[in-house]
Protein backbone atom coordinates (compact mmCIF):
# COMPACT_ATOMS: atom_id res chain seq x y z
CA UNK A 1 0.00 0.00 0.00
CA UNK A 2 0.89 3.50 -0.68
CA UNK A 3 1.73 5.78 2.90
CA UNK A 4 3.17 8.79 3.67
CA UNK A 5 6.38 7.61 5.84
CA UNK A 6 9.11 8.78 8.40
CA UNK A 7 11.87 6.09 7.31
CA UNK A 8 14.60 7.15 10.07
CA UNK A 9 15.43 9.60 12.13
CA UNK A 10 16.07 13.02 10.58
CA UNK A 11 14.81 12.07 7.34
CA UNK A 12 12.26 13.91 5.47
CA UNK A 13 9.01 12.18 5.72
CA UNK A 14 8.06 10.76 1.96
CA UNK A 15 5.40 8.67 0.27
CA UNK A 16 6.72 4.76 -0.18
CA UNK A 17 4.95 1.17 -0.58
CA UNK A 18 4.85 -0.69 2.14
CA UNK A 19 3.30 -3.65 3.40
CA UNK A 20 -0.20 -3.79 3.99
CA UNK A 21 -0.82 -4.08 7.98
CA UNK A 22 -2.90 -7.46 9.02
CA UNK A 23 -4.87 -6.70 12.02
CA UNK A 24 -3.95 -8.48 15.28
CA UNK A 25 -6.15 -10.26 18.47
CA UNK A 26 -8.68 -7.34 18.77
CA UNK A 27 -7.66 -5.46 16.21
CA UNK A 28 -9.55 -4.33 13.03
CA UNK A 29 -7.68 -2.96 9.45
CA UNK A 30 -9.44 -0.03 8.45
CA UNK A 31 -9.52 1.23 4.83
CA UNK A 32 -8.78 4.76 5.15
CA UNK A 33 -10.40 7.36 3.58
CA UNK A 34 -9.70 10.49 5.00
CA UNK A 35 -6.78 11.47 8.00
CA UNK A 36 -6.61 14.87 9.53
CA UNK A 37 -3.65 16.37 9.59
CA UNK A 38 -2.56 17.28 14.01
CA UNK A 39 0.15 18.68 15.90
CA UNK A 40 1.78 15.45 16.63
CA UNK A 41 2.36 14.55 13.04
CA UNK A 42 4.02 17.46 13.10
CA UNK A 43 6.54 16.52 15.87
CA UNK A 44 6.87 12.78 14.49
CA UNK A 45 7.67 14.21 11.15
CA UNK A 46 10.50 16.37 12.39
CA UNK A 47 11.63 13.49 14.81
CA UNK A 48 10.60 15.51 17.66
CA UNK A 49 9.86 12.24 19.71
CA UNK A 50 12.40 10.14 18.69
CA UNK A 51 13.63 9.64 23.11
CA UNK A 52 9.93 9.19 23.44
CA UNK A 53 8.55 6.61 22.09
CA UNK A 54 9.52 3.37 19.99
CA UNK A 55 9.69 3.81 16.71
CA UNK A 56 8.83 0.90 14.40
CA UNK A 57 10.71 2.59 11.16
CA UNK A 58 8.94 2.98 8.63
CA UNK A 59 6.61 4.86 10.85
CA UNK A 60 3.40 5.71 9.21
CA UNK A 61 2.25 9.24 10.32
CA UNK A 62 -1.10 10.12 11.19
CA UNK A 63 -3.48 9.65 14.33
CA UNK A 64 -6.69 10.70 12.85
CA UNK A 65 -8.64 8.36 10.78
CA UNK A 66 -11.99 7.64 9.29
CA UNK A 67 -13.07 4.78 6.36
CA UNK A 68 -14.74 1.28 7.03
CA UNK A 69 -13.44 -2.13 7.59
CA UNK A 70 -11.79 -4.13 5.76
CA UNK A 71 -10.83 -7.01 7.69
CA UNK A 72 -11.39 -7.95 11.64
CA UNK A 73 -8.77 -9.91 13.41
CA UNK A 74 -9.10 -12.56 16.31
CA UNK A 75 -11.67 -11.41 19.29
CA UNK A 76 -13.30 -8.71 18.08
CA UNK A 77 -16.71 -8.58 18.46
CA UNK A 78 -18.92 -5.38 17.26
CA UNK A 79 -17.25 -4.56 14.34
CA UNK A 80 -18.07 -6.01 10.65
CA UNK A 81 -16.20 -5.79 7.59
CA UNK A 82 -17.93 -2.39 5.72
CA UNK A 83 -18.58 -0.57 8.90
CA UNK A 84 -18.24 2.60 8.89
CA UNK A 85 -16.13 4.00 11.61
CA UNK A 86 -13.55 7.00 12.55
CA UNK A 87 -10.92 7.13 15.57
CA UNK A 88 -7.39 7.82 16.52
CA UNK A 89 -4.90 5.17 16.35
CA UNK A 90 -3.60 4.80 19.71
CA UNK A 91 -0.58 2.48 20.47
CA UNK A 92 2.22 2.56 22.53
CA UNK A 93 4.87 2.52 19.66
CA UNK A 94 5.06 4.86 16.44
CA UNK A 95 4.80 2.40 13.27
CA UNK A 96 1.11 2.44 12.03
CA UNK A 97 -0.31 5.35 11.14
CA UNK A 98 -3.42 7.23 8.80
CA UNK A 99 -1.71 8.88 6.45
CA UNK A 100 -2.09 5.52 4.29
CA UNK A 101 -4.53 3.45 2.18
CA UNK A 102 -4.84 0.64 5.49
CA UNK A 103 -4.18 0.82 8.92
CA UNK A 104 -5.03 -1.09 11.88
CA UNK A 105 -6.60 0.03 15.02
CA UNK A 106 -7.80 -1.52 18.25
CA UNK A 107 -11.61 -2.08 18.86
CA UNK A 108 -10.63 -1.17 22.55
CA UNK A 109 -9.55 2.59 22.18
CA UNK A 110 -9.35 4.58 19.48
CA UNK A 111 -12.42 3.48 17.33
CA UNK A 112 -15.81 3.85 16.90
CA UNK A 113 -18.89 4.03 14.52
CA UNK A 114 -19.31 6.95 11.86
CA UNK A 115 -22.99 7.54 11.89
CA UNK A 116 -24.34 7.84 7.98
CA UNK A 117 -24.94 11.59 8.57
CA UNK A 118 -21.00 12.03 8.48
CA UNK A 119 -19.04 11.76 5.86
CA UNK A 120 -15.77 10.50 5.73
CA UNK A 121 -13.55 14.24 6.07
CA UNK A 122 -15.48 15.51 8.65
CA UNK A 123 -14.91 12.21 10.50
CA UNK A 124 -11.14 12.30 9.09
CA UNK A 125 -11.28 14.98 11.25
CA UNK A 126 -13.81 14.51 13.93
CA UNK A 127 -11.27 12.41 16.64
CA UNK A 128 -8.55 13.70 17.93
CA UNK A 129 -10.39 17.45 18.49
CA UNK A 130 -13.71 15.96 19.33
CA UNK A 131 -12.01 14.41 21.68
CA UNK A 132 -9.51 17.02 23.12
CA UNK A 133 -12.25 19.47 23.34
CA UNK A 134 -14.91 17.92 25.36
CA UNK A 135 -12.46 16.46 27.57
CA UNK A 136 -11.67 20.31 28.14
CA UNK A 137 -14.57 21.52 28.36
CA UNK A 138 -15.83 18.98 31.01
CA UNK A 139 -12.68 20.16 33.38
CA UNK A 140 -13.70 23.56 33.24
CA UNK A 141 -16.69 22.40 34.57
CA UNK A 142 -18.33 25.65 33.71
CA UNK A 143 -21.39 26.76 35.20
CA UNK A 144 -24.45 28.84 32.94
CA UNK A 145 -23.40 32.61 32.63
CA UNK A 146 -19.57 31.82 34.13
CA UNK A 147 -16.57 33.42 31.61
CA UNK A 148 -14.30 31.23 29.33
CA UNK A 149 -11.15 32.36 27.62
CA UNK A 150 -10.47 29.90 24.38
CA UNK A 151 -6.95 30.29 23.55
CA UNK A 152 -5.89 28.79 19.92
CA UNK A 153 -9.71 29.04 19.46
CA UNK A 154 -9.20 29.06 15.55
CA UNK A 155 -7.59 25.57 15.58
CA UNK A 156 -9.85 22.24 15.23
CA UNK A 157 -9.45 21.80 18.98
CA UNK A 158 -10.74 25.50 19.91
CA UNK A 159 -13.25 25.54 17.27
CA UNK A 160 -14.81 22.31 19.16
CA UNK A 161 -14.17 24.28 22.09
CA UNK A 162 -15.73 27.47 21.39
CA UNK A 163 -18.99 25.27 20.43
CA UNK A 164 -19.43 23.10 23.09
CA UNK A 165 -18.53 26.18 26.04
CA UNK A 166 -21.16 28.19 24.30
CA UNK A 167 -23.51 25.14 24.41
CA UNK A 168 -23.12 24.68 28.26
CA UNK A 169 -23.73 28.42 28.68
CA UNK A 170 -20.42 30.09 29.05
CA UNK A 171 -19.71 33.75 28.44
CA UNK A 172 -16.86 32.40 25.56
CA UNK A 173 -14.05 35.02 24.75
CA UNK A 174 -11.98 33.90 21.84
CA UNK A 175 -9.21 34.74 20.22
CA UNK A 176 -9.37 35.39 16.66
CA UNK A 177 -7.03 38.08 14.52
CA UNK A 178 -8.45 38.19 10.85
CA UNK A 179 -11.40 39.18 9.94
CA UNK A 180 -12.24 35.48 8.48
CA UNK A 181 -11.27 34.17 11.94
CA UNK A 182 -13.41 36.48 13.74
CA UNK A 183 -16.35 35.88 11.78
CA UNK A 184 -15.87 32.34 11.98
CA UNK A 185 -15.66 32.10 15.76
CA UNK A 186 -19.29 34.49 15.92
CA UNK A 187 -20.73 32.28 14.35
CA UNK A 188 -19.43 29.06 16.76
CA UNK A 189 -21.02 30.80 19.31
CA UNK A 190 -18.01 33.79 20.44
CA UNK A 191 -19.12 36.36 22.35
CA UNK A 192 -16.01 38.13 22.25
CA UNK A 193 -12.91 37.96 20.40
CA UNK A 194 -9.22 39.12 21.55
CA UNK A 195 -6.50 39.95 19.13
CA UNK A 196 -4.02 37.33 19.65
CA UNK A 197 -1.48 39.16 17.71
CA UNK A 198 -1.64 41.95 20.07
CA UNK A 199 -1.55 41.59 24.19
CA UNK A 200 -4.08 39.07 24.92
CA UNK A 201 -3.81 38.97 28.63
CA UNK A 202 -3.95 43.24 28.73
CA UNK A 203 -7.30 42.91 26.24
CA UNK A 204 -9.03 40.03 28.48
CA UNK A 205 -8.28 42.28 31.84
CA UNK A 206 -9.29 45.51 30.61
CA UNK A 207 -12.43 43.46 29.46
CA UNK A 208 -13.37 41.80 32.98
CA UNK A 209 -11.29 43.03 35.62
CA UNK A 210 -12.19 41.03 38.16
CA UNK A 211 -10.81 37.98 35.66
CA UNK A 212 -12.34 35.44 33.86
CA UNK A 213 -13.63 31.86 35.40
CA UNK A 214 -11.96 29.56 32.86
CA UNK A 215 -9.05 29.27 30.55
CA UNK A 216 -9.07 26.78 27.71
CA UNK A 217 -5.72 26.57 26.72
CA UNK A 218 -4.31 25.28 23.11
CA UNK A 219 -2.00 27.26 21.87
CA UNK A 220 1.67 29.20 23.43
CA UNK A 221 2.62 28.74 26.75
CA UNK A 222 -0.45 28.19 29.77
CA UNK A 223 1.75 29.68 32.59
CA UNK A 224 0.84 33.35 30.43
CA UNK A 225 -2.43 33.27 30.91
CA UNK A 226 -2.78 32.46 34.68
CA UNK A 227 -3.04 36.57 35.04
CA UNK A 228 -6.37 36.54 33.80
CA UNK A 229 -8.21 34.39 35.60
CA UNK A 230 -10.12 35.19 38.78
CA UNK A 231 -8.91 33.63 42.03
CA UNK A 232 -10.15 29.90 41.94
CA UNK A 233 -11.02 29.87 38.52
CA UNK A 234 -9.84 26.88 36.52
CA UNK A 235 -6.99 26.83 33.73
CA UNK A 236 -7.61 23.51 31.67
CA UNK A 237 -4.51 23.11 29.33
CA UNK A 238 -3.71 20.37 26.60
CA UNK A 239 -0.43 21.19 26.28
CA UNK A 240 1.09 20.60 29.29
CA UNK A 241 1.88 17.15 31.09
CA UNK A 242 1.09 18.29 34.49
CA UNK A 243 -0.50 20.64 36.71
CA UNK A 244 3.02 21.11 38.26
CA UNK A 245 4.19 22.74 35.20
CA UNK A 246 2.21 25.74 35.94
CA UNK A 247 2.58 26.50 39.40
CA UNK A 248 -0.10 28.62 41.08
CA UNK A 249 -1.96 29.00 44.67
CA UNK A 250 -5.30 30.16 43.84
CA UNK A 251 -5.95 28.77 40.48
CA UNK A 252 -7.17 25.18 39.65
CA UNK A 253 -4.51 23.84 36.40
CA UNK A 254 -6.03 21.12 35.00
CA UNK A 255 -3.70 18.93 32.19
CA UNK A 256 -5.82 17.18 29.53
CA UNK A 257 -4.45 13.79 27.77
CA UNK A 258 -7.32 13.36 24.96
CA UNK A 259 -7.90 9.62 25.33
CA UNK A 260 -9.89 8.57 22.37
CA UNK A 261 -12.31 6.08 24.83
CA UNK A 262 -15.04 4.80 22.51
CA UNK A 263 -17.45 6.52 24.56
CA UNK A 264 -16.13 10.10 24.44
CA UNK A 265 -15.91 9.46 20.42
CA UNK A 266 -19.57 8.73 20.23
CA UNK A 267 -19.88 11.95 21.96
CA UNK A 268 -18.37 13.72 19.59
CA UNK A 269 -20.15 12.29 16.67
CA UNK A 270 -23.22 12.63 18.62
CA UNK A 271 -22.86 15.97 19.23
CA UNK A 272 -22.08 16.64 15.37
CA UNK A 273 -25.41 14.82 14.37
CA UNK A 274 -27.12 16.48 16.83
CA UNK A 275 -25.99 19.88 15.98
CA UNK A 276 -24.03 20.49 18.75
CA UNK A 277 -21.23 21.24 16.60
CA UNK A 278 -20.23 21.47 13.65
CA UNK A 279 -16.39 20.48 12.37
CA UNK A 280 -14.73 23.16 10.31
CA UNK A 281 -12.09 21.68 7.50
CA UNK A 282 -9.91 24.31 5.79
CA UNK A 283 -8.74 22.62 3.02
CA UNK A 284 -8.05 18.70 1.53
CA UNK A 285 -5.27 17.31 -0.07
CA UNK A 286 -4.51 14.08 -1.27
CA UNK A 287 -1.97 11.15 0.11
CA UNK A 288 0.10 12.72 -3.05
CA UNK A 289 0.31 16.04 -1.43
CA UNK A 290 1.00 14.84 2.26
CA UNK A 291 3.55 16.95 2.78
CA UNK A 292 2.19 20.03 1.58
CA UNK A 293 -0.72 18.96 3.77
CA UNK A 294 1.36 19.32 6.70
CA UNK A 295 3.58 22.49 5.36
CA UNK A 296 -0.11 24.23 5.52
CA UNK A 297 -1.25 23.05 9.09
CA UNK A 298 2.28 23.98 10.07
CA UNK A 299 1.76 27.79 8.99
CA UNK A 300 -1.56 27.96 10.70
CA UNK A 301 -5.10 26.59 10.00
CA UNK A 302 -8.33 27.77 10.71
CA UNK A 303 -10.57 24.69 11.50
CA UNK A 304 -8.61 21.42 9.97
CA UNK A 305 -6.26 19.74 7.44
CA UNK A 306 -7.14 16.46 5.81
CA UNK A 307 -5.55 14.15 3.80
CA UNK A 308 -7.86 12.22 1.74
CA UNK A 309 -6.57 8.69 0.62
CA UNK A 310 -9.37 6.88 -1.24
Amino acid sequence: MRAYVLTEFGATPTIADVDVPEPAEGEVRVRVHAAAVNGFDISVASSYLKDMMEHRFPVVLGKDFAGTVDAVGPGVSGYEVGDRVFGVVTKPHLGDGSFAEYVTVSTAVGLAKLPEEIDFVTGGALGLAGVAAISAVDAAVLQHGQTVLVVGATGGVGNQAVQLAAKAGGRVVATAATEEEQTLLRDLGAAELVDYTGDVVAAVRQAHPEGVDAVLHFAGDAADYLPVLRPGGRLVSTLIMSADQVPTEDITVVAIYANPEPAVLDRAADHHVAGVTRTVVQRTFSLDEARAGLDSFSRGTLGKVVITTA
